[in-house]
């Protein structure tokens, strides 16, 4: 094995990026950004605590949840989840966070990186209702750097081809969670029951 320990390495490996790559980044949202982000309905959000320990969360809704409110922050609602929070841990101990925008069928990709905030309410949560549900919290970012990020990891990978998804290779979530969590006192059967779109619909945005 040959470890990489040193940026002269990594650069003598990878190369110098394009000029146009460096030049990308942008410190504010341009009317294209904004366009993305209300056309998304996914996004990645990375954190991690002081000593480094790295988190990254998926959040989900209709597209456009994320609001801008100005160009340079926006905030993305919380709805009810597990209760982990171990994102929002992080960002109490380290605001720089991380932020992936996906439109499905598109390869490319919007980021942004930045310092994020949690707020418990405002003003703006009236326009972040789904189905009834204000959100039970926000958390604001505050942007460093924003950028178009380039296809080609989603071409490789043919993630929105549907020839290439696989089909019934793994078992269901209720199965997973029986095979890996010894600790788990339910039955199959009352975990699947737990699992199905059924009751998560059920539970989208309702706080338990």
């Amino acid at each position: 094995m040959s470890e990489i320990t040193t940026l002269a390495e990594l650069r003598e490996l990878l190369g110098e990026p394009h000029p146009r790559t460096v030049a990308k980044d942008r410190a504010t949202l341009h009317p294209r950004d904004r366009q993305w982000i209300a056309t998304s309905p996914f996004v990645v959000l990375a954190t991690s605590d002081d000593d480094g320990n790295c988190d990254a969360s998926p959040k989900g809704d209709p597209a456009g949840f994320v609001q801008v409110l100005d160009d340079r922050t926006i905030a993305i609602p919380e709805r009810p989840g597990n209760r982990r929070a171990d994102g929002y841990v992080n960002i109490l101990a380290n605001p720089h966070v991380g932020v992936i925008f996906l439109i499905p069928g598109r390869n490319e990709t919007l980021r942004i990186n930045g310092r994020a905030r949690l707020v418990r309410d405002a003003p703006y949560f009236d326009d972040m209702v789904v189905k009834g549900h204000r959100p039970v919290l926000a958390v604001e970012v505050a942007i460093d750097q924003i950028f178009h990020h380039c296809a080609k990891a989603f071409m490789r990978s043919s993630l929105w081809q549907p020839d290439g998804w696989p089909h019934d290779e793994l078992p269901g979530q209720a199965r997973l969670t029986k095979e890996v969590q010894p600790n788990v006192t339910e039955t199959l059967e009352q975990l699947e029951q737990h699992y199905s779109p059924e009751t998560y619909q059920k539970l989208l945005y309702e706080i338990r």
